[in-house]
């Protein structure tokens, strides 16, 4: 039976994925090898270099929060071993410790958790052509460090961005995980007005999800996790 062009090519690409939330690992595993990509799980980094030691994967797609340890020591592990693969960090975390960590250490993409793209197996693609796929808040953060570590003393303050005391509330809330429900019940609000009112944060701090919002407010200095 003769492949598609891209079922070709994606059956000679190999990924090491190291998730231990198993309901991600089965999403994003079933969705990579239907696309014809050779996928090998693990859900600690113990598994995880257990499967480096029996082969170089082209593509090493990890979560840093593992139950045995942070994911930036298996990225760190891998690009010193095997140069050549390619590293995307999928995960929740999106301080600016983490983000930091995880480049530094050879990471080149970097996705959100609750940013995740339609195509994951397109997303691999572009790693593997030689992009650096980034969640739009991380990419932001990315390049406003730059210009401040360039320019400092031509660049604005970054702590621009006006939230009411509500809106913090409410950003609070979502860094700390809580539901709508949960949110309005501890700030004594109807169910109804908390989605409006989050509707108005996304809005200023121009992002389009709670990991982005919570990521973007952290680096202007709105909130401390």
């Amino acid at each position: 039976m003769t492949l598609p062009g891209d079922e070709r090519l994606a059956q000679a690409i190999t990924v090491l994925l190291v998730e231990d939330d198993a309901p991600t690992l089965w999403r994003l595993q079933d969705a990579l090898t239907q696309a014809g990509f050779q996928v090998t799980a693990a859900a600690t980094l113990a598994e995880a270099r257990s499967a480096l030691s029996q082969k170089a994967p082209r593509v090493l797609l990890t979560d840093l929060q593992l139950p045995d340890g942070h994911g930036s020591a298996l990225i760190r592990e891998t690009r010193q071993r095997f140069p050549d693969t390619e590293i995307m960090v999928i995960s929740i975390l999106g301080d600016e410790e983490s983000v930091i960590s995880a480049r530094s250490v050879g990471a080149t993409g970097y996705l959100l958790k609750d940013a995740f793209p339609t195509d994951i197996a397109a997303t691999v693609h572009e790693l593997v052509a030689g992009h650096s796929p980034i969640s739009a808040s991380i990419a932001r953060f990315i390049v406003r460090r730059t210009q401040t570590q360039a320019e400092p003393a031509a660049l604005p303050a970054l702590n621009t961005i006006r939230l009411t005391p509500r809106e913090i509330d409410i950003l609070w809330g979502i860094a700390k995980g809580f539901s709508y429900a949960e949110i309005a019940g501890h700030l004594g609000l109807s169910k109804q007005t908390v989605p409006g009112h989050i509707k108005n944060i996304y809005r200023k701090l121009e992002v389009h999800t709670r990991g982005e919002a919570v990521f973007e407010a952290v680096q202007q200095g709105l909130i401390k996790l």
